[in-house]
């Protein structure tokens, strides 16, 4: 592949992921190309990114701000759509990798249409894997083409995890920073203001993933992507807090032997892994230093003070549209929250209720297609509303 230009489309353009990606590609125009861009709502950031990055095909998942990104984007020559189809549409346009940055469920269609295309896709959406693992797995072992992680975590699984040998593998570990909370008592923590929820110690994020963070359902929205990347058991499967967050994951095999990946807390570095792979390629990214660091610590995560890694293992462990189900809730309660509609200590308790609640209805048995996975996820965000109401 080395001299030749790499076509990228890139699904939520306007991120955290997205500027991690578009920097990647600004910083080598010789080995990459923008094919498509998209974003939900932020029409001035994407028009810019499209003109400066020479993108083919934008489009704006708010239908209604179609003519504002068609008016910003007048003369360029940049084709302009809006809506769900027109998301698809840029997901399945031909080229060599999709990285897929959408955040929430939101991502799902956008996911199955890469595949469905033929083409690579580059995946920072963990809600594609956690409500719809299967199907998206079964999607891409049709291609033959592993489906490359974007997020730090499993970026750095996928680098030191032997396929050829997995049966020789004893365990998966992912790293957790801990959030801004880690030394916090639970008390404190229920009572924690947005601001507090945001201000993560490690990464710059978007606002959903940093509260995910907080509340460690990052980690256990983690764990279930790792049992469908990787095929792994539950109980192979593990969380370790590291608060440096310099290494990212390890492996163990079964001679005793554990490997790890080291790097800076720099979301550009799997982003770049993946737009390289199979190869690598040089990447303006930060490196850390051994000798400055002195020491990296670790700790078990407390499920005591953090439940909603909990009920993330419990959704895995029951399985079906379970996953499905508590993502769901997690997105209302996270909004709720971040509206200040809800204290931080109301998110696990709504998404545990709104789970069993779900389970007594008989909706959390296996989906049988991605029409499956969305309407138990409109009527999971139905339910958790209407029960966000007792919950303080």
């Amino acid at each position: 592949m080395a001299g030749t230009t790499k076509r990228i489309s890139v699904l939520g353009a306007t991120g955290s992921v997205g500027d991690s990606a578009l920097d990647i590609i600004a910083g080598s125009p010789e080995r990459y190309q923008v094919e498509a861009l998209t974003a939900n709502e932020n029409v001035t950031k994407l028009a810019e990114l499209a003109i400066k990055h020479r993108a083919r095909y934008v489009a704006i998942a708010d239908e209604g701000r179609y003519d504002d990104l068609k008016a910003a984007l007048s003369g360029s020559g940049v084709a302009v759509g809006a809506g769900l189809s027109a998301l698809e549409e840029a997901a399945a346009m031909q080229v060599d990798i999709v990285v897929g940055a959408i955040v929430g469920a939101a991502g799902i269609r956008p996911t199955m249409a890469s595949l469905k295309a033929g083409n690579q896709v580059a995946l920072a959406n963990k809600e594609a894997l956690v409500c719809a693992g299967d199907l998206v797995m079964a999607e891409a072992a049709k291609l033959g083409k592993p489906i490359l992680p974007v997020d730090s975590e499993h970026s750095a699984i996928f680098q030191i995890f032997d396929e050829d040998n997995r049966c020789e593998i004893e365990e998966v570990t992912i790293t957790a920073s801990g959030g801004p909370f880690r030394t916090w008592d639970q008390r404190s923590i229920a009572k924690a203001t947005p601001d507090q929820a945001l201000k993560h110690p490690n990464w710059s994020m978007g606002a959903k993933v940093t509260i995910d963070s907080a509340s460690l359902m990052n980690k256990g929205l983690e764990v279930i992507e790792a049992h469908h990347l990787y095929r792994m058991l539950r109980e192979k499967l593990s969380v370790v807090v590291h608060p440096q967050s310099i290494i990212h994951g390890l492996v163990t095999y079964t001679d005793g032997s554990m490997l790890a990946h080291l790097g800076a807390a720099d979301m550009r570095i799997p982003v770049a892994h993946c737009l390289a792979w199979p190869e690598r390629a040089p990447a303006n990214t930060r490196r850390i230093s051994l000798v400055e660091l002195g020491q990296l610590t670790f700790e078990a995560p407390d499920l005591e003070r953090f439940p909603c890694l909990r009920l993330a293992l419990d959704a895995l462990d029951h399985g079906g549209n379970l996953p499905n189900i508590m993502n769901a809730a997690n997105e209302i309660a996270v909004a709720a929250f971040l509206g200040g509609r809800m204290t931080f200590g109301g998110i696990p308790e709504l998404v545990e209720r709104t789970m069993l609640e779900m389970q007594k209805r008989g909706e959390s048995k296996p989906a049988g297609s991605i029409e499956d996975v969305l309407e138990a996820d409109k009527s999971s965000r139905v339910v958790a509303e209407q029960l966000l109401v007792h919950i303080n």
